[in-house]
């Protein structure tokens, strides 16, 4: 298994009418940890894309346990629990200051060749990258 954690603050534009941070939010949050991730792991969306792939979302999942509100600190984890194949999924949560459950749900993309607009398998460079991760976890 792979664990990462990222912080992120409620901004006022992302909250509504009632102070709540609007539900779409949850998934932008959810993509900001994934993308820090992935830099920290040495392969950025630029380094994909520079490949000529680009990784489209297929399946997506919040669940929404509490809300939150404009300036709170929020915990944003990833969890990769299996390597992936044609398919990457990761497991995320989002939790408040108090370190309350407020959404959980998962993410599912997958590895797009883009001068093929074809599903291929993981790029073999990402992959090993993980693969050391998971022996270290």
């Amino acid at each position: 298994m792979i664990y990462f954690e990222d912080n992120l603050r409620v901004r006022y534009y992302e909250t509504d009418k009632m102070g709540i941070v609007h539900h779409s939010n949850y998934i932008r949050f959810f993509e900001c940890a994934r993308l820090s991730f992935m830099e920290k792991m040495g392969f950025g969306i630029e380094k994909f894309e520079e490949a000529g792939i680009v990784l489209p979302i297929v399946e997506i999942k919040c669940n929404y346990k509490y809300p939150t509100t404009v300036g709170e600190k929020l915990r944003v984890t990833v969890e990769i629990q299996e390597l992936p194949k044609a398919r990457f999924k990761l497991h995320q949560n989002i939790y408040n200051e108090k370190g309350v459950l407020c959404a959980s749900g998962y993410v599912v993309s997958a590895f797009m060749n883009t001068k093929t607009n074809r599903v291929q398998s993981c790029p073999e460079e990402f992959y090993k990258i993980l693969e050391e991760e998971f022996k270290k976890g």
